[in-house]
């Protein structure tokens, strides 16, 4: 029992005795791999939409339920989230900017007195933190 390499695709082993592996044998009969059509897990009577699990009549429902609710969101019990409680971080939009580091391209020096600044701040920080 010899294997080898497929003179096809000459990524699978195929024993001596075979033409070509079960992957290219599919492929040249036609037989493609079929994926199997998930149904909604609400009504159970049309396919979902891809990346979820439930139908677009569904889903168009529920955002109609959540409109006539007063705005508030059904699915989860109409409370904002915060994300801060899920992530434990500010938004992006509260964060400074990142300061510009300038460079003289004729000498390849840069300008370190802003980074230099940046660690001086980032020291007060910790050490702020660390008396709370």
């Amino acid at each position: 029992m010899m294997f080898t390499k497929c003179p096809r695709c000459e990524l699978n082993y195929i024993l001596a005795n075979e033409r070509y592996c079960k992957v290219c044998m599919r492929d040249i009969k036609g037989d493609g791999a079929r994926e199997e059509i998930e149904m909604c897990s609400m009504c159970n009577e049309n396919p979902a939409l891809p990346g979820r699990d439930i139908c677009l009549f569904c889903l168009k429902e529920m955002d109609d339920q959540s409109v006539t609710a007063g705005g508030e969101n059904a699915a989860d019990g109409g409370e904002p989230v915060d994300p801060r409680t899920i992530t434990g971080m500010d938004d992006v939009s509260s964060m400074d900017e990142i300061p510009e580091i300038t460079a003289d391209m004729s000498t390849g020096e840069m300008d370190i007195s802003s980074l230099e600044s940046m660690r001086e701040e980032e020291d007060m920080d910790d050490e702020e933190e660390e008396e709370v």
